[in-house]
């Protein structure tokens, strides 16, 4: 296989800005069929790609044989469903975060993924973007000395809009399978480290919703804060503080939309290192990490299991609310 054929299960907005250009954009990867039975929510994927077609099911996607791997941005509580059906259907998956609901559920992901030989992942990008890279680097190398600390937000304003899916319970609404899945990850993702225990827990919830979650957590040597919202200003930083040092990553999820990426280094002597990343898309890095794991070039950089391991923290969160 030289070019990976993707199918995309629905016209979501997220897959018409971001994924499906990202596709486009990405070395031996080609955007081959959508699955909506909406011709005003194909048009905007047609006008990239004349050739695309459009088929009005996402079993259809499943059963064309010119597909080879299917992107998934359906409403959270229907990640699981339909990545199963994908690798039963014999369709490598990457699908949005949160892949599940609950850590256990990704399990049975995990065998189907090893019974079919199959690239099954989450789409969490951030580890695919090079400033995550250099601040894991930073912190397993000792640059800032022993971590202790480390603070992380990510917030943003969706009070005037109720119908969205993350704003309701039967979609898998939530700050924390949002957005918590880049404050809790990025800190294992750099630290290398699980979790010991959510030391505080403070959700608030509108109808039932989780909208504002802030946490406390123990890890080995260092704790981390964390604060999602979907009820504030749009914000995010994240800040790891050492004993020699500290690192500021003041764009970390969203750079291009948000801001530019960089990131910053100081100590205690010296300097500080500041490095930068103008135009570096990290979903077309991921289109392309997730082709060569396909093709058996490179293991794919973020597995399941890794995703297993965020989703088992969300959960540690959720227990230590009641």
């Amino acid at each position: 296989m030289t070019e990976v054929r993707w199918g995309i299960l629905g016209a979501a907005k997220f897959a018409r800005e971001q994924m499906a250009p990202a596709i486009h954009a990405a070395r031996q990867s080609r955007l081959a069929v959508l699955a909506t039975s909406d011709p005003a929510k194909a048009a905007p994927f047609q006008a990239m790609d004349g050739a695309l077609r459009v088929v009005d099911s996402y079993e259809a996607v499943l059963a064309d044989p010119d597909v080879d791997a299917v992107y998934i941005p359906l409403p959270n509580s229907l990640h699981v469903e339909w990545t199963r059906k994908a690798l039963e259907a014999g369709k490598h998956v990457l699908c949005e975060k949160p892949i599940a609901m609950q850590a256990d559920e990704i399990d049975g992901l995990i065998a189907l993924r090893n019974q079919s030989g199959l690239v099954a992942a989450e789409a969490y990008m951030i580890v695919h973007h090079p400033q995550w890279q250099q601040v894991r680097d930073w912190v397993q190398g000792g640059a800032i000395g022993d971590l202790r600390r480390v603070n992380a937000t990510f917030t943003y304003d969706n009070s005037g809009d109720p119908v969205n899916i993350r704003n309701a319970v039967k979609t898998g609404g939530g700050s924390l399978p949002d957005i918590g899945v880049y404050t809790l990850g990025c800190t294992r993702y750099v630290s290398g480290q699980e979790p010991d225990a959510v030391l505080f827990a403070d959700i608030r919830r509108e109808n039932g919703v989780e909208v504002r979650a802030e946490a406390l957590v123990q890890f080995d040597g260092f704790t981390l804060t964390s604060l999602t919202s979907m009820r504030m200003l749009r914000y995010q930083s994240v800040t790891f503080q050492g004993t020699d040092g500290v690192i500021e990553v003041p764009v970390p999820f969203n750079p291009l939309g948000y801001g530019d990426a960089e990131v910053r280094l100081m100590r205690k002597s010296g300097p500080m290192e500041m490095c930068r990343y103008p135009g570096v898309n990290q979903y077309v890095r991921q289109v392309e990490a997730f082709g060569a794991a396909v093709r058996g070039e490179a293991e794919y950089p973020c597995p399941l299991e890794f995703s297993q391991g965020t989703q088992a923290l969300i959960d540690m969160i959720w227990a230590a609310e009641r």
